[in-house]
């Protein structure tokens, strides 16, 4: 189109230029040249056409070219973008693949941790277990059915104090040591001396370097052992012959924070002794007012182990440990009866099916203490000022 207007244009302008002005029109020569002049015109207009149908036909081969080209194109694309998706699919589920296999793994994983620590948890209570058997080995396998009778040995007019002999020795020396706060120790020779309260031989008075705390005193082997006042769960260890503070120790555990037994207000801890050595029974923090019992390496002072009991220090007014094994006495506003409903064994040897109805005869008050001497086999207490031995009857624990 471009071409056939700039055709127009010079056919315009040529005839412009060239044509003759009208006194020339009847010249044969002049019409003869305009004439040529027209012949080379019309060539040059059909070189012009020509060549402007081969350019649109050019055109519309290289339109026709471009469509199918576009056309591939969009099939190469359509092609590439299916490839694409099937690819990305593909590897979608390669990579759900790897995760399902990830958490199998893991899972294995956490299955082999759980058995693992299950197994190590396992080991760790037989060793446990062992640990108790090795610490619990004398040769004691005793436990108790009832309480045959009492004797009161002495009265007095003190509610609180405690009364013993040396649960780790042959000594007949009966210790006498009165109230809940004092640091005076009063040493009969004998029991028979300590009953007549006889002038010959007269009782020894020891005046300690501190006081003690409440009446969980105890003689072991020549030292007396007891809590010291003005501190919440500092033991002292004091030897009688040389009159001097051996050792000392803290309890572990939040020990003397809160009273031990509900119906002894003094007593926050109680000390004992048994076949197997020296105890501590105590509270303990965040088991809601339940017994702690402790052993205790009575020469180092170290602590040998704790157990966190059943035993609840409501209602409670005494403990006492025979053979391993803790007993813990009951009453009802300490007006009586006197019952031991709580036992625990660390060995599990006891069940409570096996346990007969424990309970002691009737007292007027409460127990300050009761403990258990494993030379003779009988249990000291103070009741009310009264000084008090009970005998027991025992019979074989069953096997481990």
């Amino acid at each position: 189109m471009v071409a056939l207007w700039g055709a127009s244009a010079l056919l315009v302008l040529f005839l412009a230029a060239f044509l003759p002005p009208p006194q020339y029109a009847q010249d044969p020569a002049m019409v003869h040249y305009i004439y040529q002049r027209f012949q080379v015109l019309e060539q040059g207009l059909e070189k012009c056409t020509q060549a402007t149908r081969a350019y649109i036909q050019d055109f519309r081969e290289f339109s026709k070219n471009i469509s199918v080209m576009l056309g591939r194109c969009q099939t190469y694309t359509s092609e590439y973008k299916s490839a694409v998706n099937n690819l990305a699919l593909r590897v979608e589920r390669a990579q759900r693949e790897i995760d399902y296999l990830e958490y199998l793994r893991e899972a294995d994983i956490c299955v082999e941790s759980e058995d693992k620590s299950l197994a190590e948890k396992l080991l760790q209570e037989a060793e446990e277990v062992k640990k108790i058997q090795t610490l619990l080995n004398a040769s004691c396998d005793n436990m108790l059915m009832g309480i045959k009778s009492l004797k009161i040995v002495k009265k007095t007019i003190d509610t609180d104090g405690s009364w013993m002999k040396d649960a780790g020795s042959d000594s007949p020396k009966v210790y006498f040591l009165i109230g809940s706060r004092n640091n005076t120790v009063w040493e009969f020779a004998n029991m028979r001396a300590f009953m007549e309260d006889s002038t010959k031989p007269a009782p020894k008075k020891l005046n300690l370097p501190l006081s003690w705390q409440g009446s969980g005193q105890v003689i072991y082997r020549g030292f007396l052992f007891f809590h010291n006042q003005g501190t919440s769960n500092e033991i002292i260890k004091y030897n009688l012959q040389k009159r001097t503070v051996e050792d000392r120790m803290l309890l572990p555990g939040g020990a003397g924070r809160a009273l031990v037994y509900q119906h002894s207000p003094f007593t926050y801890i109680d000390l004992a002794v048994d076949e197997h050595g020296l105890w501590a029974i105590h509270s303990g923090p965040g088991i809601q007012g339940h017994l702690v019992l402790t052993k205790i390496e009575p020469g180092t002072l170290g602590v040998e182990h704790s157990w966190d009991t059943p035993c609840r220090s409501q209602d409670a007014e005494a403990s006492f440990l025979v053979c391993g094994v803790l007993y813990v006495v009951y009453s009802s506003g300490g007006q009586g009866p006197h019952r031991i409903t709580c036992v625990y064994d660390p060995l599990d040897t006891i069940r409570e099916e096996n346990l007969p109805n424990l309970f002691f005869p009737r007292r007027p008050r409460s127990h300050s203490m009761i403990h258990y001497n494993p030379r003779d086999k009988q249990l000291y207490a103070w009741n009310e000022g009264n000084q008090i031995i009970y005998k027991l009857q025992t019979k074989r624990k069953l096997p481990l």
